[in-house]
């Protein structure tokens, strides 16, 4: 948008200026103080340290025969060096104009898209999903989201927990105390159950303990019975996954779990001691690091009975994801607590892998804490189902959509519920900063006032009333004529423009709540603007330019949510 023909403008006359200049360090960002203008760079104070040059100097030389006048006023200089550009108001009604006639909606493809595989959600193997997996599975979600608007081809891998001890016991269990009638209803309470149930007296009874391994080296030796059971247990999950997944509009490419890789394991450990990577050490297959990483423990390859660790399994995961894909960049998205395990992980496959070119990213997230500041948990501090969680998050939006539109039908009040509800649910879990803990707030999530999802859904909804208000009086909207006279209207199209600036920030960083910040400030500007600047009984030519300033709005609020994966709603 305006921004980067201002920036393009300005590099090439750096170019012209300072021809050793590495002109991409040259960069145009929002003000963040619109008194001082729309835009804003600072990058000649740096270039002029670097040539031991007045700051002011070069920028008054660099001002001098920049043309940037088709869409600015005289561009300022600030302080030692600061430019300051502000847009023309029909600069602005001309990249509205391009953006009503469908050609772009303020943001523009990557020029050079890559590939990218994203590893998200990831739940374990017979247990239920819990409000753990629901930051990794929104987050991964919105950031796929994201990258595939920008043009990236992204892959999707989920990579399940299907494989490892936990199935010795679950064996046990299962043939021993398996109620068929309470699988067919609940598989994954079921799955539960039993498992608890052996995992109880593992540890004080021999027999268990003996039986737990002994039907995990069956199931790992290809026992034609445990692998049956296995597989059953693996197609229930899966089936209960996707009732989450599908309540959350989220989907996945591939879904491979740890045991596809097991083939492999043994292929890994042996390269990397035949690199001089691993070493034995008491009976194991480990790691070690030098003293510039600060890590103290090796990284465990093999352990002492010859089983594989999640390090061995995650670097055969890595090696078939680039063999199969060739992707430029792989994105994990787990919790803080894994930090450790993926900085020795890429650690480890640089060493293994030296000439590969791969970026591997961790996007780590705090920790979900309840009212009371503690791991969100039930009150006999059992992890809380994600299943229930959106549950109450309907109904508690039923109760509040059911308060405001009560002859509305319990079908459709239902269905408003559904979208607000999860929803919301989302939002909350964006909006912070990714990497801060936050307080889950039913009260604070589900409010129509403050930075919530409920607050944006009622925005759109009243986009979405104006529009079906003109067509009962058969008003259009229309760019033609743009009026951007009043400051409502100008402040609001002026944010439209910047929707670029935030979904892009979002995909570089992997941080959505740029976005949601910005899709707040614009409901907020919407809202304003609705106030001090009449639609429908606005005169027919300044009308029809309001309604285009909705119908953008409405339309820039859409593709945000959308991005966040929060469906909308035409009323509420």
């Amino acid at each position: 948008m305006l921004d980067k023909l201002i920036q393009c403008r300005l590099q090439e006359r750096v170019r012209s200026v300072l021809p050793d200049a590495n002109i991409d360090t040259v960069q145009v960002r929002p003000c963040p103080d619109l008194k001082f203008g729309d835009y804003q760079s600072n990058s000649l104070m740096a270039l002029a340290k670097e040539r031991k040059r007045n700051p002011r100097q070069l920028a008054e030389e660099i001002v001098g025969d920049l043309d940037v006048a088709e869409w600015c006023e005289k561009v300022e200089i600030a302080g030692a060096g600061f430019l300051n550009f502000r847009v023309k108001n029909e600069a602005v009604a001309g990249v509205l104009r391009a953006a009503a006639r469908g050609e772009h909606l303020f943001f523009e493809k990557c020029p050079k898209p890559r590939t990218l595989v994203v590893d998200f959600s990831s739940p374990n193997v017979a247990k239920p999903m819990h409000v753990g997996h629901i930051r990794s599975t929104i987050l991964g979600d919105a950031l796929v989201r994201v990258l595939r608007l920008l043009g990236h081809q992204v892959i999707t891998d989920n990579h399940i927990g299907d494989w490892g001890t936990q199935f010795g016991k679950l064996l046990v269990g299962w043939k021993k105390d398996l109620d068929r009638s309470n699988l067919e209803s609940d598989p994954l309470g079921e799955m539960g159950r039993i498992y608890k149930q052996v995992n109880a007296s593992f540890e004080a009874d021999e027999e268990v303990k003996n039986s737990a391994r002994q039907e995990l080296v069956k199931l790992q030796d290809g026992d034609v019975v445990n692998l049956s059971i296995w597989r059953e247990m693996i197609d229930l999950s899966l089936k209960e996954f996707e009732k989450v997944y599908s309540r959350l509009g989220v989907t996945f490419d591939h879904v491979l779990g740890e045991s596809f890789y097991n083939p492999k394991l043994k292929g890994v450990a042996k390269d990397l001691l035949d690199l001089g990577i691993a070493q034995e050490s008491e009976g194991a297959t480990v790691v070690f690091f030098d003293k510039a990483t600060n890590w103290s423990d090796p990284s465990i390859i093999l352990k002492r009975d010859g089983g594989a660790n999640y390090t061995t399994t995650d670097l055969a995961t890595l090696e078939y994801r680039l063999k199969t894909w060739q992707p430029s960049e792989i994105v994990y998205v787990t919790d803080a607590r894994q930090q450790l395990h993926f900085q020795q992980l890429f650690h480890i496959y640089h060493r293994w892998r030296p000439s590969s070119s791969v970026v591997l990213s961790h996007v780590w997230f705090g920790m979900i804490l309840g009212p009371d500041g503690t791991p969100f948990k039930t009150r006999t501090g059992e992890n809380i189902g994600l299943n229930a969680l959106l549950d109450e998050a309907e109904e508690r939006a039923l109760v509040t959509v059911t308060e405001k539109n009560p002859n509305l039908p319990e079908s459709e009040r239902r269905e408003i519920a559904r979208v607000v509800g999860i929803g919301a649910v989302k939002y909350s879990d964006l909006l912070p900063n990714r990497q801060s803990d936050y307080r889950f707030d039913w009260d604070k999530m589900l409010a129509l006032t403050g930075n919530t999802a409920v607050y944006l859904l009622y925005a759109y909804t009243r986009i979405r009333s104006v529009a079906r208000k003109a067509a009962e009086v058969g008003a259009k909207a229309s760019t033609d004529n743009l009026q951007l006279v009043q400051p409502g209207e100008l402040a609001l199209a002026k944010h439209l423009m910047r929707f670029g600036l935030s979904v892009e920030a979002m995909a570089t960083e992997y941080r959505p709540n740029y976005l949601c910040n910005y899709l707040f400030e614009l409901a907020g500007l919407f809202s304003q603007f609705y106030e001090k600047c009449p639609v429908i009984q606005a005169e027919e030519k300044e009308r029809a330019s309001r309604l285009a300033l909705c119908e953008l709005a409405g339309r820039v609020l859409k593709q945000g949510l959308e991005i966040l994966g929060i469906a909308t709603t035409e009323r509420m």
